[in-house]
């Protein structure tokens, strides 16, 4: 049976409406009396695995999915080895370096060598800054990253914004975007070579009812 790894949070709901519509319904995970995690589809054609955003693409790698929707931060952060097929074109978010509205820096590149820059995305923050060819110190946060400047633990941070509001009211502005973010739909290497489960018919539906294209990048 196909089984679709499902992120809880913010992409849920989008995630379930999309597959929904081509015809793999999940709505009993947005039931909040519902605490199956593994529900299956009333057609009897797949299973759903509702799980944290993060696992998402271990799931899908280890193949205990063969399907997966997850935000484009996850996978740039963690680099697993699955195929990523279509952006969804939901979940509109960015990563952005911030630093506190006070600070003499409007630029990444003015930051000072050897800073501190609190992130819960270690390794995009790493690249980006190996990239600027600028050394800083990453600390590691995974509560409110704001926090960091706000506390002077660090000069700046590196995290996903999307209305720019929780920076706002923290006193934080953006200096540059590391890249733009949305939901992906990936698939389990193999199984997409293979097309098990017929994946190759659920990927055409779902690429028909998302609004940018394609992107077939393994």
């Amino acid at each position: 049976m196909l089984t679709v790894a499902l992120p809880k949070g913010a992409l849920l709901k989008d995630s379930i409406h999309l597959l929904k519509s081509v015809g793999l319904d999940f709505s009993a995970f947005l039931d909040s009396s519902n605490r199956q995690l593994q529900i299956s589809d009333p057609s009897g054609t797949a299973q759903g695995l509702l799980v944290r955003a993060q696992d998402v693409p271990v799931y899908v790698e280890y193949g205990q999915a063969q399907l997966g929707i997850v935000g484009f931060d996850v996978l740039q952060e963690k680099k697993p080895n699955i195929a990523q097929v279509i952006d969804l074109g939901f979940g509109h978010c960015r990563m952005s370096v911030a630093v506190p509205s006070q600070s003499p820096y409007r630029s990444a590149i003015e930051l000072p060598p050897n800073c501190r820059v609190a992130s819960k995305f270690i390794h995009c923050a790493h690249d980006f800054f190996c990239q600027l060819d600028i050394p800083v110190e990453i600390i590691p946060l995974y509560g409110s990253v704001e926090l960091g400047p706000i506390t002077g633990m660090s000069e700046a941070i590196v995290d996903l914004v999307s209305t720019g509001r929780t920076l706002k009211e923290n006193g934080l502005i953006e200096l540059d975007c590391l890249y733009q973010s949305t939901a992906r739909l990936i698939a389990h290497p193999l199984s997409y070579r293979l097309n098990q489960y017929h994946l190759q018919h659920w990927l055409d539906e779902i690429g028909k009812r998302s609004q940018p294209q394609v992107t077939h990048s393994p």
